[in-house]
């Protein structure tokens, strides 16, 4: 089993070298130029500066939770409402019936109303048939 891990550790190393490694943990914006290409800017990890743990949306998501908002949908977190709008396109995209993509969805929607301080005052049934719409129209 050691001499796997070796050998797997010598082929990864060897195959994708320094510069895989440099963009782990970046983001796109500041990956490392491609093999052979040079950078303008110095090397080394980005400029220290305040982070920030906000949510970064597109224009396409951001619609889409704004069709949420709209619908009276009120998901614990943005993040979760668009993993839930994620699994939708994913099962459209695969061509799944809708009642396929339901099945897939209802649960998803069902523990986040669970998790909520009054889940007696939402309709699970309506909620999900809300995400599924509002997903395939806005996010998809």
């Amino acid at each position: 089993m050691g001499s796997l891990l070796l050998a797997s550790a010598a082929l990864l190393t060897a195959c994708s070298g320094a510069d895989m490694m440099a963009t782990i943990g970046l983001p796109t914006t500041q990956a490392a130029p491609a093999h052979g290409e040079s950078s303008a800017a110095a090397p080394g990890p980005p400029p220290a500066g305040p982070k920030s743990n906000a949510l970064v949306v597109t224009d396409r998501q951001r619609n889409y939770l704004d069709g949420l908002a709209a619908a009276g949908v009120r998901p614990s977190s943005d993040l979760l409402a668009l993993s839930i709008g994620s699994y939708v396109c994913q099962a459209r995209a695969a061509q799944h019936t809708d009642q396929e993509v339901w099945d897939s969805v209802y649960p998803l929607v069902r523990s986040d109303v669970d998790d909520r301080m009054s889940p007696a005052t939402v309709d699970v049934d309506a909620e999900t048939s809300d995400y599924i719409r509002i997903a395939t129209d806005r996010l998809c």
